[in-house]
């Protein structure tokens, strides 16, 4: 959710950062702030308000004091760097990160939530503490300059050894999920940090180490990195990387290459990340195709700890995810289903453990996540690997929580997805899901290799076929143009397009603030029809004639259900489908595909028209108001 950024080298600390922070403010944030050690000094700043406030901040400061770096702070070689999305405390400067403890030599940054900060809060202002800020995040600051002082005081040597090992008494009194990093004036040279439940990772370079809550972080600097795991320390210098767990015993990370460049999270000349990223589709599917099918007909994953036995066994299967994943999740339901007629049920994560679900060694748990690290899905796979289930992620990013803990792994290789509204990582998501699909029909013998290699061919058909669509979306541009002052939106579907309804409506109120709802074709009639009003748009995704001709005619005729109480329709359709035409008021035709794989194209125009209502409105299409990309907190 937030960005956390570390470093610890040679050169100026304060741009490092900054430019870190840059790179992570994808992530959404509500304040940023800074810390570097120079010449034995802390030196902070923090603002609430986007990324520019906090530079225009150390600017004016710089002018007042002719700082060293030019930008109000000192050129030490020490740092670390945050941005914030508020859980405790309002976005405001005093509750901004860094926090710093009373004696101002320590200062820590924070990502998630402390859940027993109440009570450590009661015990330090009993103690004379005296509070700044309303954050659970300030507790952290506090414990970790007491414990620096008693180990201090018994003796220990003032080292960066100590900056972990005081950060290891810190962690064994935090209850919840949070990644800390801090530094102390009196060890320049060290950053520590620590993660539990929440993401961090290393980015080992040449006489300087990093430490941030995502690669883009320091993608420029090094794509070496070092993914760390649950309950552990990482103590960075410019020359070494030291793990322990909060016992204090060796511990290691993974080590993996990071094999996208910098520019791959840059605008390249589009106006916003979104665009660019809808753009990036059709390669994004091809990438997660790539090397799927192997010679003898086989479907591969990435990592597999699930024998095919196991696989065999399985009578039930979840999928669990949140948002647009959800949705992904949902029409995978109706492909793995009539593919391996093994029953199915989507779940949304922050619901799934309270439910009691019913799960055994023959259920097989599907999770999917973009970041790996989303918390409510994580937590949710944990309970299901509790009941002995087996675990198969879908995920984008290598080295994460969820694929780590999972016991197969299907890798989208989407690439970085910059915006917060997902596009690439939804239609990859689905790949995957079809991939899993096939290969537990193939493997449960449901399927055989020509079958299944008669799917993926139509796969890699997608690609070009959304080429070809996005070469011809202008007129989708132009429909959001007029639809920019509408009150509403409605969107219907049936089958594999009710998904598609709800991630529709689901884009256009993350990225416009509209009033939208998805709903079920056939359930118009059971009361969302009294929503149509005389010129209400309603978005019509319409099956393919050809593929379920009975279910195209069903949409049909609820097309002019609402058409005749007054609503302006806008049709989704196949090439070629003339009997849509008399009923729409603006037809969007996309190109033929499978019933089951339809989705892949009928998603595309929403994510576009989505964007350009957002844009039309004014508002900032990567960074919606409220939203983080990754959730790592429940």
């Amino acid at each position: 959710m937030c960005g956390i950024v570390g470093y610890a080298g040679a050169r100026p600390a304060l741009e490092i950062v900054l430019d870190g922070l840059r790179r992570l403010e994808y992530r959404g944030y509500d304040s940023a702030g800074v810390a570097i050690v120079c010449d034995g000094e802390l030196q902070t700043e923090k603002k609430a308000g986007k990324l520019a406030n906090l530079e225009k901040l150390l600017a004016e400061r710089a002018a007042a004091t002719d700082g060293d770096s030019g930008l109000g702070i000192g050129d030490g070689p020490t740092g670390i760097g945050h941005t914030r999305w508020a859980t405790h405390g309002g976005p405001t400067d005093r509750n901004a990160h860094p926090h710093q403890a009373s004696d101002g030599d320590v200062a820590v940054i924070h990502n998630g939530i402390i859940e027993n900060f109440a009570k450590l809060r009661g015990e330090l202002e009993d103690a004379g503490v005296q509070f700044r800020s309303d954050t659970d995040t300030e507790c952290a600051a506090h414990l970790l300059a007491a414990a620096l002082t008693e180990l201090r005081a018994a003796g220990e040597e003032n080292s960066p050894q100590l900056l972990a090992k005081a950060m290891q008494q810190v962690c064994l009194r935090l209850e919840g999920a949070f990644t800390l990093l801090a530094v102390d004036a009196a060890i320049p040279g060290a950053v520590v940090g620590a993660r539990r439940n929440s993401p961090l990772v290393v980015g080992r370079g040449q006489g300087e180490n990093y430490l941030a809550s995502d690669v883009a972080a320091f993608i420029e600097h090094t794509r070496e990195a070092v993914e760390l795991g649950q309950d552990q320390i990482v103590l960075i210098t410019a020359d070494t990387i030291e793990i322990t767990d909060f016992d204090g015993q060796p511990a290691s990370g993974t080590d993996f290459h990071v094999d996208w460049d910098a520019s791959a999270a840059e605008k390249g000349g589009y106006d916003w990340f979104m665009l660019k990223e809808i753009e990036e589709q059709p390669q994004a599917i091809a990438d997660t195709l790539l090397g799927r099918l192997t010679e003898n007909g086989q479907i591969m994953l990435d990592e597999v700890r699930i024998s095919d036995e196991d696989l065999r066994d399985v009578d039930k299967i979840f999928i669990v995810a949140c948002g647009t994943a959800y949705h992904s999740g949902m029409v995978a339901k109706y492909a793995i289903e009539h593919w391996t007629r093994i029953p199915c049920e989507v779940e949304l994560a922050s619901e799934f453990r309270y439910r009691d679900p019913v799960l055994d060694r023959s259920t097989l748990v599907v999770v999917i996540s973009q970041s790996g690290e989303t918390m409510d899905t994580l937590m949710a796979l944990r309970h299901a690997k509790e009941q002995k289930a087996r675990v198969l992620a879908v995920c984008n990013t290598n080295g994460s929580t969820i694929p780590r803990e999972s016991d197969a792994v299907l890798y989208t290789h989407g690439g970085p997805e910059i915006a917060v509204a997902s596009t690439k990582a939804f239609l990859t998501q689905l790949v995957a899901c079809y991939l899993i699909g096939l290969h537990l029909a193939q493997v449960r013998g449901i399927k055989y290799a020509d079958e299944v290699a008669a799917v993926v061919a139509q796969l890699h058909q997608v690609p070009e076929k959304l080429r070809e669509l996005l070469g011809r979306i202008e007129p989708v541009r132009e429909l959001a143009r007029e639809l920019k002052s509408a009150p509403t939106v409605l969107f219907i579907g049936r089958h594999v397009g009710y998904p598609v309804a709800l991630e529709g409506a689901l884009k256009l109120k993350e990225l416009a603030y509209m009033h939208a709802e998805g709903f079920a074709a056939g359930e118009l009639k059971h009361g969302p029809i009294a929503l149509i009003d005389e010129g209400t748009p309603v978005i019509c995704i319409v099956p393919s004639a050809a593929g379920r001709s009975m279910l195209h005619d069903k949409v049909v005729s609820n097309i002019q259900e609402v058409r005749a109480r007054g609503a302006r329709t806008i049709v989704i359709a196949e090439e070629g489908d003339r009997a849509v035409e008399p009923y729409a008021d603006h037809l969007i035709y996309v190109p033929r595909t499978p019933t089951l794989l339809a989705p892949l194209v009928t998603t595309v125009p929403l994510q576009v028209l989505a964007a350009e209502i957002a844009a039309a409105r004014g508002h900032d299409v990567d960074q919606p108001r409220n939203l983080a990309k990754s959730v790592t907190v429940e």
